[in-house]
């Protein structure tokens, strides 16, 4: 369809930017305000209607190509390009607002070649070319200039967007792969801490095991405490797996943290973090993350704001995520995927609370209860034990 987008189109490449879809959608029709020139300025001077059919006619060409240039495949943007720059050349004579074609096509241009560089190249030849028909009609130099200098200040403007554009997707790349490489170098680390952990652990319980079989008959005494050596080592190994999974749990967070600069810094949004030392349970932990990533996501599409303020801390008998923007709030509760963030505290039992005055800011207010502490049902109690509770072994 004429107006659905192609990925390396002018608009695909806006929306994968990281802009509003629905405002990159906007940039055609709002671009179409200077074609008012092309219709106005032989009001000035003409002294009959000779140059309204003429206008009339190419309007609708104009139309097909200049919908075409921001919506295909920017390898076809440079036959668009000339094909307005042609009504141009063809509607001058007649109507010297055609001049205002031949800036749409400097301003397409500036997406053609393999390099900005081309593309100014390409920009001035056209300029060049219009300039000597100009001449050749005999328009005055100060029209002339005027027209070369207003295109090509144009084409520079989107030489400039097109390279933004080309950063951004660059830093894009380089964002998956600082993920990439931050997994690796997690997978790494508890690979090492299990081999660490449990490599010496499992060959020292599997050698006293060995041994307290071979003395079952001729040394029971010897025997059994050899299996209460076995029984030592293995509560130690769980005591020792059990604060090294703490420490990987707490990655996660912390690695979603360090992106959560990364794209914010990149939009040159500063990020303020502050937090306590809290070991959480996994599924908190990963809870915690997930709603963190979705509101620093929206906080750089939507909110645009100029910093970014996230507080961790334990209240009671829960942990507590404040995330607070400075940006123009009036978000919708519904929307910008706080139902998902409700829904999945909902399961742990916690709570989304969202403050969000228009031209105010956004603040998060999320918490979410922690399990009562394995010491705590430790202690003999005849009620059922509690959940989140660390089994005891039996004796």
């Amino acid at each position: 369809m004429l107006f659905e987008a192609a990925p390396d189109s002018v608009i695909g490449r806006a929306c994968a930017s990281g802009r509003d879809p629905r405002l990159s959608r906007w940039i055609p029709a709002v671009m179409l305000v200077w074609t008012f020139w092309i219709f106005a300025t032989p009001l000035f001077y003409a002294d009959d209607r000779a140059w309204l059919l003429p206008t009339l006619a190419s309007f609708p060409v104009f139309l097909w190509l200049y919908v075409r240039a921001y919506y295909r495949s920017v390898a076809e943007i440079h036959w668009n390009a000339y094909g307005i720059a042609a009504l141009g050349f063809i509607l001058t004579p007649v109507n010297a607002g055609g001049q205002g074609y031949v800036v749409y096509a400097c301003a397409f241009l500036a997406f053609t070649g393999r390099t900005p560089r081309v593309a100014a190249r390409h920009m001035l030849a056209l300029l060049a070319l219009y300039a000597l028909e100009c001449g050749w009609l005999g328009t005055h130099w100060i029209y002339v200039a005027s027209s070369v200098l207003i295109g090509f200040a144009i084409g520079l403007m989107n030489v400039m967007f097109r390279r933004n554009q080309q950063q951004n997707a660059e830093l894009r790349l380089s964002h998956e792969e600082v993920r990439r490489l931050a997994a690796m170098a997690e997978r790494e680390r508890i690979g090492r801490d299990l081999h660490d952990l449990l490599g010496h652990t499992l060959s020292l319980v599997a050698l006293k095991s060995e041994l307290a079989g071979k003395l079952f008959e001729r040394d029971p005494a010897a025997a059994r405490q050899e299996v209460r050596e076995v029984e030592r080592v293995a509560r130690d190994a769980l005591a020792q797996v059990r604060r090294a999974v703490t420490g990987i749990r707490a990655a996660c967070l912390a690695a979603e943290l360090a992106s959560a600069r990364l794209l914010l810094e990149s939009a040159d949004v500063r990020l303020d973090y502050r937090d306590e030392e809290i070991a959480l349970p996994a599924e908190v932990e990963t809870c915690l993350a997930l709603v963190l990533r979705e509101a620093i996501t929206n906080a750089h599409r939507h909110a645009d704001a100029r910093s970014v303020e996230v507080t961790v801390a334990r209240d009671g008998g829960a942990v507590a995520m404040r995330i607070r923007d400075d940006g123009r709030g009036g978000i919708d509760a519904k929307g910008n995927g706080l139902c998902g963030m409700a829904e999945r505290l909902s399961v742990l039992g916690g709570s989304l609370l969202i403050g969000s005055p228009p031209g105010r800011g956004t603040t998060l207010d999320v918490r979410v209860p922690l399990p009562a502490p394995a010491s705590e049902s430790a202690q003999p109690r005849p009620a059922p034990r509690a959940a989140g509770a660390a089994p005891q072994a039996a004796h």
